[in-house]
């Protein structure tokens, strides 16, 4: 049995895909200058939800551990959901082509770490 390699997510594959997250949000305005205080970033809660928005939790938890990982090789989260929390929070706070774009993204995002290492497997 053989398996289409080429075909199979890498990690290499997703630094583009998190750099297509940080473009639609700067691109909906959802991107901040400053990181909020040090105190909403300790947050023991699921995506931070009492102390930062989605947008937040994105610019400045989400994408830096990602890139992390990337950065040093680490096994990446087995599965993502994010999508579907932003899409949530932005639905009647975000509509528009803007947050679409973004949504998008983590569509993108939640697929590729979501799919098995090997097909077949």
């Amino acid at each position: 049995m053989t398996f289409a390699h080429d075909t199979m997510p890498t990690p290499a594959d997703l630094r583009p895909l998190l750099q297509a997250l940080e473009a639609a949000m700067r691109a909906a305005d959802l991107w901040q200058p400053q990181p909020p205080p040090a105190d909403a970033l300790a947050s023991p809660l699921p995506f931070m939800v009492d102390t930062l928005r989605i947008e937040q939790w994105l610019q400045w938890v989400f994408l830096p551990r990602l890139h992390a990982l990337l950065d040093a090789q680490a096994p990446l989260p087995g599965a993502c959901s994010v999508h579907p929390l932003a899409e949530h929070e932005w639905s009647q706070r975000c509509p528009g082509a803007a947050s679409q774009a973004v949504l998008a993204a983590l569509l993108a995002i939640d697929a590729h770490l979501s799919q098995p290492a090997s097909a077949g497997c």
